[in-house]
């Protein structure tokens, strides 16, 4: 009983929630196709079930056997001989015809469904483009205004597009809670995306055997409300811009340093030298 509940209770939330991913004409994510691509095939796969397993029932109970009944005598049919009585296969053949039908089909929406997610996220939508390095064992994340991490932090309900390489082997970047795998391969670039739908801490994980470290290839997808992640983004952008300014200056002073060391020792060679390059050397400090 309870089991039978428990399959009717997940038949009615399937099919509640697919049915708005069915007549969602775009922006279905991979983790959208595979979970209706699942409550599709429950759902029929239950159905079929239902029906043949009813079938069966109701042609056991009506051909049975019973102390009133009799049963004629035939003459048992020969090795290749075929059934009579039948109806030429009529049955047999439409039963066939109707199930090739219903898995072509089901074959080709599938195709055209994963195609559709393939393409990327949608334009309209300014999905978030972080780019993503594996190296052995970790994982790199650079967001367009130059900030680096090892965190992914992203806003909610957003979609989020993620171009994947590989600094140097093989890697597989995948976020479980979200269905989504993605391969990062050295000198070439993998293109996926999800929408985060909850906030929260997630889980990244490498799913390729790259190493001795490659269970601990692991980092935080940490998913936040849109105001929270637009205010931490602008202070990573502050950060990395107040970076880059003192990398200028150190490098600006470093060159002015360098220039009046040269000086100093180009000055003192003329006036340790003979004394026309003195002459000068007193000339040029003056």
């Amino acid at each position: 009983m309870s089991v039978t509940y428990g399959l009717t209770t997940r038949v009615a939330t399937v099919n509640s929630h697919h049915i708005e991913l069915l007549l969602q004409a775009n922006g279905r994510t991979m983790n959208d196709v595979f979970s209706m691509l699942f409550g599709v095939f429950l759902i029929l796969g239950t159905a079929v079930g239902i029906v043949v397993i009813s079938y069966m029932v109701y042609n056991a109970y009506k051909y049975r056997e019973t102390p009133d009944s009799e049963v004629a005598e035939r003459e048992r049919p020969q090795l290749g001989e075929l059934p009579q009585g039948s109806g030429g296969g009529k049955k047999l053949a439409i039963s066939l015809t109707i199930s090739a039908v219903i898995v072509i089909a089901l074959i080709a929406w599938a195709y055209i469904v994963l195609v559709d997610v393939e393409a990327g996220a949608p334009e309209s939508e300014d999905p978030l483009e972080v780019q993503v390095e594996g190296i052995q064992f970790s994982w790199q994340y650079e967001y367009p205004n130059g900030h680096t991490t090892n965190t992914l932090r992203v806003p909610e309900d957003r979609p989020v597009t993620l171009i994947l390489t590989s600094g140097d082997v093989f890697h597989t970047f995948g976020i479980p809670a979200y269905d989504l795998k993605a391969d990062a391969i050295p000198g070439q670039t993998t293109e996926t995306w999800f929408r985060p739908n909850e906030t929260g801490t997630y889980e990244a994980q490498c799913f390729e055997l790259c190493g001795s470290g490659h269970s601990a290839m692991e980092s935080d997808v940490i998913v936040m409300e849109q105001e929270e992640f637009d205010q931490w983004y602008a202070e990573t952008g502050s950060e990395t811009n107040a970076t880059t300014n003192n990398t200028t200056d150190g490098s600006a002073t470093n060159n002015s340093t360098a220039n009046d060391s040269t000086a100093t020792t180009t000055e003192n060679r003329l006036l340790d030298g003979p004394a026309p390059e003195r002459q000068l050397a007193a000339t040029t400090r003056q």
